[in-house]
């Protein structure tokens, strides 16, 4: 008998509590072509996250990565656990970059949850303050940031219009 499983399909407000620690299960290795277009496409002129030969002459001798790739990265690498059921960023606050950022450098994140309450102006949301800090493969804080977003509340998730193909095309399981 065929059993549907659904995925994982997020978070809403009812599932968080302040004071959770979610440590995200996605991690990244930056590469070069990652903190290039990154740059290039946001028209970043600053030209040390470009200018090899440039950064030479800097403390760091070598390229800095971009820091909002790194805040789009962290927030990403969070969305599994906080914000799959977003209905709308609301801000980020109290963005601290204590250590730079390298190609080669591989990132991972974790998130506190700091405080909710009801939205006001929409009853099928909620609103979640969460503290999330990046770090590297040393375990170095390279970014901190506070970010508040509305999620969707239980009993209100949009339904995707996607339709389902019919079952039948696939195998039959076998029981061993």
């Amino acid at each position: 008998m065929t059993q549907i499983v659904e995925g994982w399909t997020g978070r809403v407000f009812e599932d968080f509590t302040p004071g959770d620690l979610y440590y995200h299960p996605f991690s990244k290795t930056v590469t070069e072509d990652d903190n290039m277009t990154s740059t290039l496409m946001t028209q970043n002129v600053a030209k040390v996250h470009v200018d090899a030969r440039l950064t030479e002459s800097t403390e760091f001798r070598r390229i800095l990565v971009n820091s909002c790739f790194t805040l789009s990265l962290v927030t990403g690498q969070s969305t599994i656990d906080l914000s799959m059921n977003v209905f709308a960023n609301l801000g980020w606050d109290e963005v601290r970059l204590p250590h730079p950022v390298f190609v080669g450098d591989t990132i991972s994140s974790r998130s506190k949850v700091l405080s909710l309450r009801e939205s006001r102006s929409r009853p099928s949301v909620g609103i979640v303050e969460v503290a999330t800090e990046g770090y590297n493969q040393e375990g170095v804080i390279v970014i901190s940031f506070r970010r508040t977003f509305m999620v969707s509340r239980r009993g209100f998730l949009p339904i995707s219009p996607t339709p389902r193909p019919d079952e039948s095309s696939l195998p039959d399981a076998i029981e061993r």
